[in-house]
């Protein structure tokens, strides 16, 4: 009969403690970050800096995993169908999360509805670019090569309407000129034929192009900060180039699969913030001519909201549908 008692008694205790350990246990294994670009671009490079901080935060490891195509939306549809357990994650920019459910009629996921935003990273704007045998210097200058060529020049792009994709169209219509569109699948691609002269022309985020542009392998003709940006700080901005009312910053982001637990996405927004906090960290970002710009859930969910209502203008405006 006692030994039948302290059974019971040992049975109800560890019912007790169940609830705490299970709220307690993740992560309890690697964590994966889906990158739907190939590895080299900005996305891959972004994510590689906060990789050792994370997993130190997260006393986990993080495994990249890179399912490029579709301007990223493969790689985001693989994740919207993954458990909702925490362990499989979304590394995503702005195209991926916002622009692509407007441009792709049959685009198998919706930001808001499929995933659980975990966290905003960072924002940054882009640079435009030039191989440096075009003959333009300034903004100003390629506008007119531009023209008197119409339809000779192209653009490479990171994919089919996405932000690369969709700042070229904001400029040909603001500037009046017709320069040919290139997508590739992915920055790196696109980027590779930028500097082997295949394609002339690239808006791209400054991390990308930093170093090319110091080096003097790309030239920076503006960039599109409402201010100029420390990475590159003697590139003007549009408005300094002479075209008014054109601001783009892109952002990057992480989302979990819908229907996540809150505890779970709340341990991992914990994560992403606790290493965006970290000097080198921010030193390294700053660098490369990204801001952290950690969100929460909550407020990340907002901001989403808001650029799906921005873009989804643009995208009408620009005309860009794709199949």
């Amino acid at each position: 009969m006692i030994i039948r008692t302290l059974a019971a008694l040992l049975a109800v205790s560890l019912l007790g403690l169940a609830g705490p350990l299970a709220a307690q246990a993740f992560p309890n294994k690697p964590i994966k970050i889906i990158v739907g670009f190939p590895p080299g671009g900005p996305l891959d490079t972004h994510v590689r800096v906060l990789v050792d901080q994370l997993q130190k935060h997260l006393g986990q490891a993080v495994i990249i995993d890179y399912k490029p195509g579709a301007g990223g939306s493969i790689g985001a549809d693989s994740v919207a169908k993954s458990p909702p357990d925490g362990y499989t994650l979304l590394m995503a920019n702005t195209g991926t999360m916002v622009i692509n459910q407007f441009v792709y009629p049959k685009n198998p996921y919706e930001t808001l509805r499929d995933f659980a935003p975990v966290a905003r990273t960072a924002q940054q704007p882009l640079a435009l670019v030039v191989n440096p045998s075009v003959a333009a210097n300034t903004l100003a200058e390629f506008v007119a090569l531009a023209k008197k060529q119409p339809g000779k020049l192209n653009f490479g792009s990171a994919g089919n309407g996405g932000i690369s994709h969709l700042v070229p169209e904001m400029l040909k219509d603001a500037a009046g000129i017709d320069i040919v569109h290139v997508p590739y699948k992915g920055t790196a691609p696109a980027f590779q034929d930028l500097l082997a002269g295949q394609v002339q022309f690239m808006a791209e985020s400054i991390p990308q192009v930093t170093q090319y542009v110091k080096t003097g392998k790309v030239k920076a003709l503006a960039m599109t900060g409402a201010e100029r940006n420390a990475a590159i700080a003697d590139v003007p901005t549009m408005k300094e180039a002479g075209i008014n009312d054109f601001v783009v910053v892109g952002f990057y982001g992480v989302l979990a699969p819908a229907k996540t637990p809150p505890d779970v996405v709340a341990t991992l927004s914990a994560a992403f913030r606790k290493t965006l906090e970290a000097e080198d960290v921010k030193t390294r970002m700053i660098a490369q001519g990204a801001d952290p710009a950690f969100l929460d859930p909550a407020a990340f969910s907002a901001f989403l909201k808001t650029e799906l209502t921005r873009w989804g203008a643009v995208v009408k405006k620009a005309g860009v549908t794709l199949n």
